[in-house]
């Protein structure tokens, strides 16, 4: 091994360990902020994408959000026993079945959102806005190389 393969080997592994210490930060305080209004991450994950979103075949819920269908279901059941969601079945073809947030679940996401919003923005804070737009360059640069 070469000099330079041996100094890109340690610049990669502080690189791994920089983003996963920053990763593991970030989630940790994003989770604790979710968990004070009686959601996991998953759930919160669920809620916050039909917020956004709209109501979506279950299917598309688990891709979207990176969970299996078995924990969906898990999921949906128990958004759906807290009241925030409900399940309809489409109306064109009724084998798929849409989670649809009720008129709980978008008071409680209007409630929760500027927090977690104001949450995630402090955990950037020490960034300038320009840092910020070159680290998600950055960042996404990696991803896409990949996933190629």
């Amino acid at each position: 091994m070469d000099r330079h393969s041996a100094q890109d080997n340690r610049q990669a592994m502080r690189l791994y360990i920089a983003l996963t210490r920053t990763y593991k930060a970030v989630l940790e305080r994003d989770q604790r902020n979710i968990r004070g209004y009686g959601l996991n991450a998953s759930e919160f994950g669920v809620l916050e994408l039909l917020y956004n979103k709209g109501p979506l075949p279950l299917q598309q819920i688990g891709g979207k959000i990176l969970i299996t269908s078995g924990t969906i279901t898990y999921v949906i059941d128990k958004l759906t026993k807290k009241g925030l969601l409900i399940r309809r079945p489409c109306d064109m073809d009724r084998r798929i079945i849409y989670a649809e947030l009720t008129a709980a679940g978008k008071e409680r996401m209007s409630e929760i959102l500027p927090n977690h919003y104001k949450t995630l923005a402090e955990s950037f804070a020490s960034l300038s806005p320009e840092e910020k737009e070159q680290a998600i360059g950055l960042l996404k640069k990696i991803s896409f190389s990949l996933t190629q």
